[in-house]
């Protein structure tokens, strides 16, 4: 992602045991008791015998499905419950005892109606005490969860951001921390009282993923990123990379391109300089987004800059314009030869990916066509990228069928992008494509396509070296994040992150970068640029 500048634990306590009683007679023996698996107990059980004279056995049928809480309510019910029920299960079965214990159940019986009345007592003032003791946990419970439940409108933006990451980010390590308890730390810890408070909790959880291209975007900086993918913006035309250091010297912003045409272009900026400071502010720490809101402003204003290109140091003013983002140029490049017969190519200058890209692509190589080109030749010079979709259409323009790209997170592969031949428009005519250093993104894709597919010839230079690929969330007040989704490889499983696509054959130096002098250059045999149309085209 390049900025355009000019334009959320509960633990559960075990269940406490309860106790598996067996009725036994002689009735007046102590009812002997085991400790089992915790169950929750249903009615009692009596399994009739046959014949008249022997007793029936009663037990206590139990199967655990509830959870610690409902047990541990149900526990000393269970315990009174038998302290009683199970005297009166004694005597449901006393009718089979024998004759000289007969004697004893009159007084017994008085015993029962005794204690029926006072288990009915026992009982009602049990259920008022459970009751209230439920009560008293309910409110406690919600006392005690009232600090998580009670989020503020600043932790539900935060909490936004933070989920999008989870979801989204192509790192599921998270750069090897617990994404979940940072954001609990940060609930707990982080003030967020205002929206700016807010934001800054936000910068500082996307720090800790240690990636320059995974970013916040204030409402501001979102809303003039998206309008550098439709068309056109106020500013010097400037496209630039993160921050970035050379043999030691002091860090500053990359100038990825500048815009053909543009003010950065017309005052000798090229790609690879080092925006060192933007009026009078230093650049060494300052991120790739506040510099692009600082490149851009209204039409007609001033910015000013210190470059350093190569070993100079240049200190410039640029005024401020509106930068049409028209991302195609071309020409009819005729070459020496006889009448109409001779050689014609048709160069084509593709700047960036915006929305309109593979349209414009389309209609160019249909004018060049109708002026009977014999090859083509894409330069994607100093091209920063842009929307990911418009390379693969590209690139489906120019193959007849094949894979384009892999997409790849963590896991592996998970998306591959070819082509079936149902979008080609020039699948036949030679193709050299041109590129550099600030040749990146999408234009990486585009060339890696063209080449491992056998498409095409590539000339120039190593490019950027940007293998990863952002995607851009709006979140609910209008700022947004752009976040690494996925690296990508090229049909070969090249992974070019920080490493580029290496040309097929290098361009002369100097070579020109209008299509006027590149037109020049294969026209002018004693030219020191000078290539021919065998060199342009051949393996």
């Amino acid at each position: 992602m390049e900025a355009l500048g000019g334009f959320a634990a509960a633990s559960l306590s075990p269940p406490p045991p309860h106790y598996s009683t067996i009725l036994q007679t002689p009735p007046w023996k102590s009812l002997p008791q085991r400790i089992g698996q915790p169950r929750l107990w249903s009615p009692l059980l009596c399994i009739s015998k046959t014949g008249i004279d022997r007793p029936r056995s009663c037990n206590l049928v139990g199967n655990y499905e509830g959870n610690s809480k409902v047990n541990f309510l149900l526990q000393p019910m269970a315990r009174l419950n038998k302290s009683f029920s199970f005297r009166r299960g004694l005597f449901s079965v006393s009718y089979g005892l024998r004759p000289k214990l007969r004697k004893y159940t009159a007084s017994l019986q008085k015993e029962l109606n005794c204690s029926e009345k006072f288990k009915h007592h026992v009982s009602v003032h049990f259920v008022r005490l459970v009751v209230g003791v439920m009560l008293v946990m309910s409110v406690s419970v919600g006392v005690s969860r009232t600090p998580s439940w009670a989020l503020s409108e600043e932790n539900l933006l935060f909490l936004e951001a933070w989920r999008t990451i989870d979801r989204a980010y192509v790192d599921k390590t998270f750069n090897g921390q617990s994404w979940f308890r940072y954001r609990e730390n940060a609930l707990r810890n982080e003030p967020m009282n205002t929206r700016e408070e807010t934001y800054m909790a936000i910068k500082k959880m996307l720090a800790t993923l240690d990636d320059p291209f995974t970013r916040f975007l204030e409402p501001d900086k979102f809303k003039s990123l998206r309008s550098g993918t439709q068309g056109a913006l106020t500013g010097v035309g400037l496209s630039i990379g993160y921050p970035t250091g050379f043999d030691g010297s002091p860090a500053g912003l990359l100038v990825i391109s500048a815009t053909p045409g543009g003010p950065a272009s017309r005052a000798g900026i090229l790609s690879g300089d080092v925006i060192l400071t933007i009026d009078g502010t230093s650049t060494e720490t300052m991120g790739i987004y506040d510099a692009a809101e600082r490149l851009q402003g209204p039409e007609g204003s001033s910015v000013e800059l210190t470059i350093r290109s190569g070993p100079d140091i240049k200190h410039l003013s640029l005024m401020r314009e509106r930068v049409s983002l028209n991302p195609v140029k071309s020409r009819l490049c005729k070459m020496p030869g006889l009448g109409k017969d001779s050689p014609k190519i048709g160069y084509i200058k593709l700047a960036s990916f915006n929305q309109n890209a593979s349209g414009a692509v389309k209609e160019a190589i249909e004018s060049l066509r109708s002026n009977d080109v014999n090859a083509f030749v894409l330069d994607l010079r100093d091209n920063s990228g842009g929307l990911f979709p418009e390379g693969v259409e590209i690139a489906k323009i120019w193959l007849e069928k094949g894979v384009i790209v892999y997409i790849c997170d963590g896991r592996g592969i998970r998306d591959i992008y070819d082509t079936d031949g149902s979008s080609v428009v020039a699948a036949s005519e030679p193709l050299a494509v041109l590129v550099n250093k600030g040749t990146a993104s999408a234009s990486e894709i585009l060339a890696g396509a063209l080449k491992d597919n056998k498409r095409a010839v590539l000339f120039g230079e190593p490019t950027f070296g940007k293998g990863k690929i952002q995607s851009v969330f709006e979140l609910s007040d209008g700022s947004g994040l752009a976040v690494t989704v996925a690296r990508y490889e090229t049909p070969a499983h090249i992974d070019i992150d920080k490493v580029g696509i290496a040309p097929d054959h290098p361009l002369p130096t100097p070579f020109p970068k209008d299509a006027e002098g590149f037109c020049g250059c294969l026209m002018d045999p004693t030219s020191a640029c000078y290539l021919n149309r065998v060199q342009l085209f051949s393996r």
